[in-house]
């Protein structure tokens, strides 16, 4: 496994990072505990969750993290752990979720108690909260890496002027601010490239991709259509893309040029996101021990030159900003 520092800082964190949002809703607890076993093994120590991963119980999945965490074996020191904090975890009381300082002391401590430790590596803004003043935000973070309860901040889905204003506002307060965004990033959603991206190298943040392969779009999609087994191309963004004529003759063309050169889509689509400026790794949620093995693969992949260029022909990225929309 290939490592490379968390933007920048001097952490060191593994090019695939461990998605564990279908533990729970999609993958019981015994066989997420063993997909976590085979990527720890395997060298991944970057393990990503949300507060409100689990279905219909939000949390669930923090809690089968803790419970692997339980087992011992120095599972939890050799974790990188980052979860996420935003979303209304039960459907009780009007400070229950956002980015007040009331809703992150209270959010923060149930994750904490949910995953059985006594830090988060990495607590990520799961969104904006467009009520709540940068200030406030800073103030509660602040108290939690004091409280040693946190020891870095990110962000996710974030647009790139509310990174630069975070980060103004840090820098102000003499914070360390944040320093990773995942946003949503792969061959056939490219759009982050035009100012989110360069807004996360401009401030030292390490881009996460998620849903690097758009949903299961990227993932051999219309293979599997065929063989019947396609069951994810059929619901969210992948059936959205297949049910327009121009992109399925995208994805074809994809999906051929990946077989002409003996390589699986799917690695394909992750080997490309390795290769891009500013990412530190994408997200990887496998369901299945077999869709772990398939990413695994991704970062022994080498994609010659003339075979990115053709990636380019066929998704082509929409350019910087304001080029990107002006002149």
């Amino acid at each position: 496994m290939d490592y490379a520092q968390l933007g920048r800082t001097g952490l060191k964190v593994s090019r695939l990072v461990l998605g564990t949002m279908n533990f729970g809703p999609r993958t019981d607890e015994p066989d997420s505990h063993a997909i976590m076993d085979s990527a720890l093994d395997a060298g991944i120590n970057f393990f990503d969750t949300a507060n409100v991963y689990g279905g219909d119980e939000k949390g669930r999945t923090e809690e089968i993290i803790g419970t692997w965490f339980a087992q011992g074996g120095g599972r939890r020191d050799k974790t990188v752990l980052a979860t996420k904090v935003y979303g209304k975890t039960d459907t009780g009381w009007p400070n229950h979720d956002k980015l007040s300082a009331v809703n992150i002391r209270r959010a923060v401590d149930a994750s904490l108690q949910r995953l059985g430790t006594d830090h988060i590596d990495l607590y990520q803004f799961h969104h904006i909260d467009r009520a709540t003043p940068w200030d406030e935000i800073w103030q509660a973070m602040d108290v939690l890496v004091q409280q040693g309860k946190i020891l870095y901040v990110g962000s996710s889905n974030f647009p790139g002027w509310n990174i630069a204003r975070a980060n103004e506002t840090a820098v102000r307060r003499g914070s360390l601010g944040l320093v990773s965004e995942q946003c949503l990033y792969n061959l056939a959603e490219r759009r982050a490239e035009m100012e989110v991206i360069p807004a996360a190298e401009a401030y030292g943040l390490g881009v996460i991709p998620w849903s690097p392969l758009q949903g299961g779009l990227l993932g051999g999609a219309l293979r599997k259509e065929r063989d019947g087994g396609g069951m994810r191309s059929t619901t969210g963004r992948a059936a959205d893309a297949l049910a327009d004529p121009d992109q399925r003759a995208q994805i074809q063309a994809y999906e051929d040029l990946c077989e002409k050169q003996g390589m699986d889509p799917g690695e394909v689509g992750l080997a490309w996101l390795l290769t891009r400026p500013g990412v530190t790794g994408p997200i990887v949620g496998p369901r299945t021990q077999e869709q772990l093995d398939s990413a695994l693969r991704a970062v022994e992949l080498d994609l010659p030159e003339e075979f990115l260029q053709s990636l380019e022909e066929i998704f082509p990225g929409p350019g910087p900003s304001p080029e990107a929309f002006a002149w």
